[in-house]
């Protein structure tokens, strides 16, 4: 049996990596190379080499009753989509909540994982790490679960652009953007349409003189705001999931397409104004879709229709996410193999994605959320049964089954059964908060032992 696990970074993945070792009775220690918790959340002014970098104004795009950790709701009067600050002030609330902090390193940087000679036979890891005063020690770990992100190292493809060498202004990539100080009164262009060009582009609009985006891509704008306030994410429930697999795509795009439209019209306000051919579907394919190559004058087509609903939930402009529930329930299944259960391994699940993805190395690898967390959860025993619960509890079934899929409802029966998740997923509207602008005002912060 695994007992001693190195778990490497103390980022989401990593924290939640840490409960789950711990909840299976495993020994974890966590190395954390900078002086904090948080990963990709953890804002400096200065952007740090290897390291995920965010702006100023960073807001999650996910409604924070979707993207919290299973057993610790995010509190009630955080916004529904948060600040950067808030986000890490909710990690350090976990962290302390289920004293996780004991078992992390911090400034502490892992600089090899090596099997060990007798690898086969044991299946033991030989881990060197090095502190800050460059102190080396070597360890032996019975498992290694390694949380490091995937935005540590812009890509600035400067060979795609001829002509670089003599251009006279500035360029740079959106990991060195902290916020739009150096656009007031400039001509500025954004590559690329993802969540970050976005909201760079809306963002500098209103300091710069005139604001390009360039894009090689269309893009269907989604805002966070659905119909009467509320958040978009609470349409992905189960029910809309169990129509997607009964309805045809040409109608399912249809309908999703007349929806955005309805909310603004994307032939009127941005073909017209950007020579943009809708000519790719909404769905099944992710946000950004190939199209024309096209440079488009930003600052009089996007910001009203991006900034107007979302500022009057957030404060800011929203980008970036990460699901945690993802996460914890990879961590979840990830300790079980650990305890020496077998599970199924799905073949060809990259040509499964394929299928309704884009799979390229600009992307990352996307799956369908509720089908990989019940996939997940199936094996390790933890998916919701609604047949029981229809029987047994049709209240909860009801809110099962046509409420947003939460990740409460992992943790209503098998290993790890939580005794407030009915509770949780009976209140999660009752946490939906109109977040005024003022809740951008300092956080609590928890002290971090170093």
């Amino acid at each position: 049996m695994v007992h001693k696990v190195a778990v490497i970074g103390a980022g989401p993945c990593g924290l939640t990596s840490v409960k789950a070792c711990l909840d299976e009775g495993m020994e974890p220690t966590c190395f954390e190379s900078s002086d904090d918790m948080g990963g990709l959340w953890k804002f400096k002014e200065v952007s740090e080499p290897n390291r995920a970098s965010i702006y100023r104004s960073l807001t999650i795009n996910v409604w924070k009753e979707m993207m919290c950790y299973s057993d610790y709701p995010i509190p009630a009067d955080y916004p529904n989509y948060m600040h950067h600050s808030k986000i890490l002030n909710y990690f350090r609330m976990y962290a302390d909540h289920f004293k996780l902090l004991q078992y992390i390193r911090f400034q502490t940087k892992v600089k090899s994982v090596k099997q060990r000679p007798d690898f086969s036979r044991t299946g033991q890891w030989d881990v060197v790490t090095e502190t800050r005063d460059g102190y080396e020690e070597n360890h032996i770990f019975d498992a290694i679960i390694c949380c490091t992100g995937h935005f540590n190292y812009p890509n600035l493809p400067l060979k795609d652009f001829p002509g670089i060498e003599t251009f006279e202004g500035k360029y740079s990539h959106s990991w060195d953007y902290k916020g739009p100080e150096d656009m007031h009164g400039k001509r500025v262009v954004v590559i690329g349409i993802g969540n970050s060009g976005g909201d760079i582009a809306v963002e500098g609009s209103r300091v710069a003189e005139q604001m390009y985006l360039s894009t090689r891509s269309g893009a269907w704008v989604i805002r966070q705001v659905s119909d009467n306030g509320l958040p978009v994410d609470r349409f992905n429930t189960r029910f809309v999931h169990i129509m997607f697999r009964l309805l045809p795509m040409r109608f399912l795009n249809w309908l999703g397409e007349k929806k955005l439209n309805s909310m603004y019209d994307h032939v009127d306000l941005i073909v017209f104004a950007t020579g943009y051919n809708y000519d790719f579907p909404y769905l099944p394919k992710n946000a950004i879709y190939k199209s024309g190559h096209r440079i488009g004058l930003y600052k009089h087509v996007f910001p009203p229709i991006l900034e107007q609903p979302t500022l009057a939930i957030v404060g800011f402009i929203h980008s970036d996410g990460a699901i945690m529930p993802q996460a914890e329930m990879q961590a979840r299944f990830v300790t079980r193999v650990f305890k020496g259960e077998e599970f199924p391994i799905k073949e060809n699940l990259k040509t499964e994605i394929a299928k309704n993805y884009v799979v390229s190395k600009l992307t990352p690898l996307q799956v369908d959320f509720v089908e990989h967390m019940d996939d997940l959860a199936k094996d390790i025993g933890v998916q919701p049964n609604l047949l029981w619960l229809f029987l047994t509890d049709f209240p909860l079934f009801k809110k099962v089954l046509w409420g947003p899929v939460t990740a409460y409802q992992y943790r209503l029966m098998g290993p790890g059964k939580w005794e407030g998740a009915r509770k949780a997923i009976f209140t999660q509207y009752d946490r939906i908060n109109p977040a005024p602008v003022s809740h951008l005002a300092p956080p609590l912060i928890l002290r971090v032992s170093k």
